[in-house]
């Protein structure tokens, strides 16, 4: 399941770098970093739009591009995202959106005829709520989903789906992949809906920003969870397009926990807070533990490389440079 078959006469997508790449989402924490990672590598043939010059909720739109353009690879990082929040204030608009540019991509370089490959990125969302850990990709649909963020989830479900159907009927080469919970250069670093290794970035550099005495954090801060690099995510899918053609997901995950408190701590040390850190213990945990099992990917030979604390540093750095600087 894991290699290339053997009816494929084409040469491998790392020894093919002229071969035109399309980047959907390039512009998001996921597809910029993957646009950066094949420009590294030496890809010469890199297409991208922006949501303003194509709309990949409009099938004829995207149909019209994929006829023009005759990629020979696609990579879907596009995707309506949001937090809680927005989840539950807007479902209709988050599983419309989302099957709508899965099923327009994945169709459209279906029928252009050029696309040797496409991987479709997908989230740990995916998996039900109350899933064994660390999460095997066998749990998927073994049990009713989170319910704050079921609609994005059943889309992105419904996405890896496609994929696998095209291969089964048409022969399309398309796989999926499973990142955990990313971080890095372009996070969403919004007050209400940031996910919480952001949100503990801005939570310390605030209070440092007005010599604050103290910064509160919610809970008991023993929760385990799971991050991974964005870069190293865009590393694991170049990986995945070189070395897998399997009809199942892949999970994608550093492999390593960390306490909500000992993250909190790391953070505090990287930002550079002087102050005291409290914990509210009235305020709910959430889930005790989440953690993906991306020994699949680990036993092909893929490993992460960036270390938490130094994505950290890096991460501390973009979001003063870019975020708190364009507020001055």
């Amino acid at each position: 399941m894991g290699t290339v078959t053997t009816a494929d006469p084409h040469a491998s997508f790392l020894a093919d770098k002229g071969g035109k790449v399309f980047v959907a989402g390039h512009r998001g924490l996921v597809g910029s970093a993957i646009l950066r990672h094949l420009v590294s590598l030496g890809f010469t043939n890199v297409v991208v739009r922006t949501h303003a010059e194509l709309d990949l909720t409009r099938q004829s739109d995207v149909e019209a591009f994929f006829a023009a353009e005759l990629p020979r690879y696609v990579v879907l990082a596009a995707a309506k995202v949001g937090g809680i929040h927005a989840n539950s204030t807007f479902p209709a608009d988050f599983i419309v959106a989302n099957l709508q540019i899965q099923t327009n991509v994945v169709d459209a370089a279906l029928k252009c005829g050029s696309v040797r490959k496409l991987l479709f990125l997908g989230s740990s969302c995916i998996y039900p709520k109350f899933a064994p850990q660390p999460i095997p990709e066998n749990s998927l649909l073994s049990g009713p989903l989170e319910p704050t963020n079921e609609w994005y989830a059943v889309a992105k479900i419904a996405g890896i789906k496609m994929c696998q159907a095209y291969r089964i009927q048409h022969g399309f080469d398309a796989i999926s992949a499973m990142p955990t919970k990313l971080y890095g250069p372009q996070d969403n670093f919004h007050p209400e809906n940031s996910h919480v290794l952001p949100a503990l970035i801005r939570r310390f550099h605030e209070p440092k920003a007005s010599n604050a005495a103290e910064v509160v954090v919610w809970g008991t801060g023993s929760p385990l969870r799971e991050f991974l690099h964005v870069d190293d995510l865009a590393d694991a899918v170049i990986f995945l397009m070189d070395h897998y053609s399997g009809l199942e997901h892949v999970n994608v995950g550093s492999g390593s926990e960390v306490t909500i408190k000992e993250l909190a701590e790391l953070v505090k040390e990287v930002v550079g807070f002087q102050g005291k850190l409290v914990w509210d213990s009235s305020k709910p945990d959430g889930t005790p533990r989440k953690l993906m099992d991306s020994s699949k990917i680990q036993e092909m030979g893929w490993k992460p490389k960036v270390p938490l604390k130094e994505g950290l540093v890096e991460t501390y750095k973009w979001y003063v440079e870019n975020v708190i600087s364009a507020k001055k």
